[in-house]
């Protein structure tokens, strides 16, 4: 079972030649697998707020939309990942990565993500 960190996401959904051979791989292993973070959709839609982000969709539609043609399940942000995200070491100081993180640890997925800070936190399986 795989999480998605939020560039996996959009990568996925618009351009996949910006995830690596192995990351289009293990996409395609964990069909029905897959899994996003409900923080993503917040992630995505401040990006795109500050010009950051340009997706050829408004955000509501693109990620809804992305979900239902990768076949993406939804894991919202409960207090046990808000918790297990306050408890995690100081390593990250990114909300929405150490969100991400705390999902992973909790739910006892792996993280696909590109991000080298990541697999720094202790029980978070990183792949890219």
């Amino acid at each position: 079972m795989l999480l998605l960190d939020t560039h996996a996401l959009v990568w996925l959904a618009s351009d996949q030649e910006q995830l690596t051979d192995r990351g289009r791989a293990l996409i395609r292993e964990s069909a029905g697998r897959l899994f996003m973070s409900a923080i993503s959709s917040l992630e995505i839609a401040m990006l795109v707020k500050r010009s950051r982000l340009q997706l050829p969709l408004p955000p509501e539609q693109f990620v809804a939309e992305s979900m239902q043609h990768h076949g993406i399940n939804e894991i919202p942000v409960d207090s046990a990942i808000a918790l297990a995200a306050a408890a995690l070491p100081d390593i990250h100081n990114d909300p929405f990565d150490r969100i991400l993180a705390a999902t992973a640890i909790v739910q006892r997925l792996d993280l696909l993500s590109k991000d080298t800070v990541l697999p720094r936190y202790p029980g978070l399986r990183v792949i890219w």
